[in-house]
């Protein structure tokens, strides 16, 4: 595997990763039909923990079937796949070596009910994840949540662990919970924020919701307009995301959210590449549609990441 200049430079921005680390992210990087744009795209499979199997599969039914999934990312040619524990052991003889996975290591469920304080268990390991070959952990992080200085003390710890033994990291910073409001969630100021949080506490890869133009934070507000920081278009939007990790020195992908139609999500597929993001992590919106319709949908997003489309 040549890698090209474009990921070389993506690879040189993380000084203080081993070899091992900086490997695992090159398979990702050079993975499937983006392989060496410096784009991804991600199917992460990670909903029944949250929203139960029915609501995540019944749409599509054969996506019961975690080999679907596995099968799914491969023949659509993406840059990973990312599953809790059972999911990735399911298919790990069969897909070995097939693409690169991503273990997420915690998951929430409905169950629970807790908005102000909302937080994920840890359900899996960094030793899982060398031993089902995954090249890198997954993590969700809740800034906003009553949880979120513990959850961020347990990502500390994984984080250490996995880049000890040449894993890389990839957070979902999804701000929620009592000190942040629902329009907060997807703010401007707040989806820029959650992405710096996730950069400095070590992420490799990024991965954040689409923003509003809407400011939640008062202080922030007034700065964001006192320096004119752009925010009208989705492309604004996503540059400014973009600048807040690193200026551009960590990859970020962003969340396609609930199932919705095709050409809403080739827009902000534009939008994100226009604005130097590297990608989308795509979940409901490839599975809950047939394998036909979700082949072909992935097919467009990737073309609007080369920017044939």
């Amino acid at each position: 595997m040549k890698l090209t200049q474009r990921v070389k430079k993506i690879l040189a921005g993380y000084e203080s990763d081993n070899p091992g680390t900086k490997a695992n992210l090159a398979r990702i990087l050079m993975q499937g039909r983006l392989g060496g744009t410096g784009h991804l795209v991600i199917l992460p499979v990670d909903q029944g923990f949250e929203h139960g199997p029915a609501r995540s599969f019944a749409p599509n039914p054969p996506a019961y079937d975690p080999h679907y999934h596995w099968q799914l990312a491969i023949d659509a040619g993406l840059s990973a796949f990312a599953a809790p524990l059972g999911m990735i052991e399911s298919g790990a003889s069969t897909f070995a070596g097939s693409v690169p996975t991503i273990l997420k290591v915690n998951s929430a469920n409905s169950l629970m009910g807790n908005n102000d304080a909302p937080t994920q268990a840890i359900t899996a390991s960094v030793g899982d994840a060398l031993r089902l070959g995954c090249s890198a952990i997954g993590y969700t992080i809740y800034p906003g949540s009553e949880q979120a200085y513990a959850m961020i003390e347990d990502l500390r710890e994984l984080t250490e662990e996995a880049k000890s033994v040449g894993l890389a990291v990839v957070v979902w910073s999804y701000s929620r919970g009592t000190y942040v409001s629902k329009d907060g969630e997807t703010a401007f100021d707040i989806c820029a924020y959650a992405a710096h949080m996730a950069a400095l506490a070590g992420a490799h890869i990024i991965k954040v919701k689409l923003p509003t133009d809407f400011l939640e934070l008062p202080a922030a507000e007034k700065v964001y307009k006192e320096h004119k920081i752009a925010r009208a278009t989705l492309v604004e939007r996503v540059q400014h995301v973009v600048q807040s990790c690193f200026d551009g020195r960590r990859l970020v992908v962003f969340s396609g959210g609930g199932k919705k139609g095709l050409e809403g999500l080739y827009e902000e597929a534009r939008a994100i590449r226009d604005g130097g993001g590297n990608g989308s992590i795509i979940g409901r919106n490839t599975f809950q549609r047939s394998k036909e319709d979700a082949l072909g949908m992935l097919n467009t997003l990737i073309n609007i990441y080369k920017g044939k489309e």
